[in-house]
């Protein structure tokens, strides 16, 4: 199993570890991304990556599952590796409408224990979404995965979280942004701003 220092170096190594003054998808400011995508564009460092996720997973009792949800963008690459990684089936959520809802012919069998695969947890609300999504399409879900939880183990999701890595990165609300941050021009990265 690789470790925790092993593992920060692959995101260094990928350029995936971003410094400045950044807004994130749940509206918090950072003076720290992560960039997963960058990570998880080399195949096999993405392989080996989830490899150690999947053994976490097992290690913790939670492999018993039927397939892996995972909400889009973030989570569609990721999922499918861990889909991979536990030879089970992978969909994804898009969001419709405000709403996370499965598309493309994907479904998830009534009762079907599910794995929730996110690439990195924040506050958790698109995990919780995710969730919730997975038990409206009639699944169980049994637990969460991650690349990264920048919470920290803090984020509640009500099912058990298993990260790759836990960091505690700190966020600010926009009326909260310390003097040092809000000098510096915030950039808005992910699928709509960094390339």
């Amino acid at each position: 199993m690789l470790s925790r220092d092993e593992i920060l170096q692959e995101f260094r190594d990928a350029e995936a570890l971003l410094e400045g003054h950044f807004v994130l998808s749940s509206g918090l400011h950072s003076p720290a991304y992560i960039q997963c995508a960058r990570v998880l564009m080399d195949a096999a460092r993405a392989a080996r990556l989830c490899a150690v996720v999947k053994q976490k997973i097992d290690a913790a009792g939670y492999g018993d599952f039927d397939m892996v949800a995972s909400p889009a963008m973030g989570g569609v690459v990721v999922g499918y590796e861990m889909g991979r990684q536990f030879n089970r089936p992978s969909v994804f959520f898009e969001r419709v409408d405000g709403t996370l809802a499965l598309r493309r012919g994907f479904e998830i069998p009534s009762g079907a224990k599910c794995l929730m695969m996110e690439d990195i947890v924040t506050t958790g609300l698109s995990s919780r979404e995710c969730i919730e999504a997975i038990r409206n399409e009639g699944g169980e879900p049994v637990a969460a995965s991650c690349l990264i939880d920048r919470s920290a183990g803090k984020a509640e999701l009500g099912v058990p979280l298993i990260a790759l890595v836990e960091m505690e990165v700190p966020a600010f609300a926009e009326n909260e942004i310390p003097p040092e941050l809000a000098a510096i021009a915030a950039e808005k990265p992910g699928s709509r701003g960094l390339r």
